[in-house]
């Protein structure tokens, strides 16, 4: 069952969705080769505290893994499609890092992830970055009242075929509200006029996950990290979105 916000609820969840940006704006200014994915868990921890609002992945059981996340953010890197776990793990010039951040606030969820290139970024990672970018956008301009879901997911595929990439089909965008993963189910590709028509209320988490080579994923030994089958580059954005009259508002944006 999709759930519909009110606008008071819309302003809670943009009061979440602030936070969450604070914080993914933090680790831009931190982020450096030579930093740890540990020190960024560190910060964005700290912020947490000091906004008063709970990490909403730490401890988190997902539908795959019944081992809870360990850590309040996760941090991806190259290879790494989503759910890495931070730890000692030294960033290095080159690297493409996905953040991924959710907040928990009076009873409402934020969540985004931000990809940064760190230092000097092939000609390949900085095509992925510009595209999988893109496709965020171009996914939330479809999140418009009386749209179909899938006019979003078409998007998102669309633009990663134009450069040449793929979309990881395994795991996909969601609704979002009082949990963190609410019905629908957003899939990154298929053909547009299909699904749930959109209504104003809807909130929903457009996640694009675009890869260099093959769409195909594994999960690693820790029970959460997700990389690619052929390990080469993945790259990933994320926004929370609210459906109004007025059209899409990002609700995890400053």
């Amino acid at each position: 069952m999709i759930i519909c916000k009110s606008a008071s609820e819309i302003e809670l969840m943009k009061k979440a969705g602030e936070i969450v940006a604070e914080i993914l704006l933090k680790i831009e200014q931190v982020i450096e080769p030579g930093t740890t994915t540990g020190y960024l868990n560190k910060v964005a921890e700290k912020m947490m505290v000091s906004k008063n609002v709970a990490a909403a992945f730490k401890g988190y059981k997902s539908r795959i893994s019944k081992k809870p996340y360990p850590s309040s953010i996760c941090v991806s890197v190259n290879e790494e499609v989503v759910h890495g776990i931070p730890g000692n793990r030294i960033l290095k010039d080159g690297d493409l890092v996905s953040v991924d951040v959710g907040v928990k606030l009076k009873q409402f969820y934020g969540d985004a992830a931000r990809s940064f290139k760190v230092g000097n970024t092939s000609k390949v990672a900085n095509k992925l970055w510009e595209a999988t970018y893109s496709a965020l956008n171009l996914g939330i301009s479809k999140c418009v009242e009386g749209n179909r879901l899938s006019d979003i997911s078409n998007q998102i595929e669309k633009r990663a075929i134009a450069d040449g990439f793929s979309v990881v089909k395994d795991f996909v965008g969601h609704g979002i509200g009082k949990s963190m993963h609410e019905d629908p189910q957003i899939l990154n590709y298929g053909p547009p006029g299909h699904g749930p028509v959109l209504k104003r209320g809807m909130t929903l988490a457009i996640e694009p996950m675009l890869t260099e080579g093959t769409g195909d994923v594994e999960i690693l030994d820790d029970m959460w990290t997700v990389v690619t089958g052929d390990r080469k580059l993945s790259c990933h954005f994320e926004d929370t979105v609210a459906i109004t009259e007025d059209g899409p508002l990002i609700l995890t944006m400053i």
